[in-house]
């Protein structure tokens, strides 16, 4: 074993460990609430976090019956908007045209979780503050306290990952935490393919 594969995989675990409890059940708590209101859930991200709001938007939809949506999951619309009006208005203007309402949440991916300070992720800060001015609850799993994620967020799981690995442990981080939520039985409609088969099996 390799030292780094020993550094990477101890803060990985230490990470988990420290993920707050409460804050997933709130979460999935809260999630069930937005689906017994026929709202729907929103998934933001950008790099990584699109990729993640892509795979997660699957299970929420699949497996806890939840009406869940990526924006950047429409190439087309979203190329348009950022090459016709920027950037920085492409989600929000996004949830705008989806009629975001107080029925519905946001759940954002993200590392730094957006900062108008730092202009940093800016269509993820618009997005936030869009979010907060309609009543939709902000949902978040990301690197940092002091974003607009975790500084307007109402549940947010902030991962404390050492500065030199940040980026691939919040991100590894945000897919533990997603799939305890989806499975978590205040949310979860339904088991998984491989849960019903080995059930099946015994």
């Amino acid at each position: 074993m390799s030292e780094f594969a020993d550094t990477y995989f101890e803060a990985a675990a230490a990470l988990s460990l420290a993920v707050p409890r409460d804050r997933v059940d709130a979460m999935a708590a809260r999630l069930a609430t937005v689906r017994e209101a026929g709202g729907r859930l929103f998934i933001l991200g950008v790099g990584g976090g699109a990729a993640h709001a892509s795979h997660a938007v699957n299970d929420f939809r699949k497996l806890c019956a939840l009406e869940s949506y990526a924006p950047s999951d429409n190439v087309a619309e979203l190329t348009a908007r950022t090459n016709d009006e920027g950037w920085e208005t492409s989600y929000v203007e996004w949830l705008k045209t989806s009629r975001l309402s107080a029925r519905d949440a946001i759940l954002v991916f993200s590392v730094g979780g957006g900062s108008e300070e730092h202009n940093v992720s800016m269509n993820l800060v618009l997005a936030i503050k869009h979010a907060k001015e309609a009543g939709a609850v902000v949902l978040g799993v990301v690197g940092s306290a002091t974003g607009t994620t975790a500084q307007l967020g109402d549940i947010v799981v902030v991962v404390d990952a050492p500065p030199a690995l940040k980026t691939p442990l919040v991100e590894s981080l945000q897919a533990v935490v997603w799939h305890a939520v989806i499975t978590h039985p205040a949310l979860a409609a339904s088991a998984g393919k491989w849960e019903s088969v080995e059930a099946a099996v015994q």
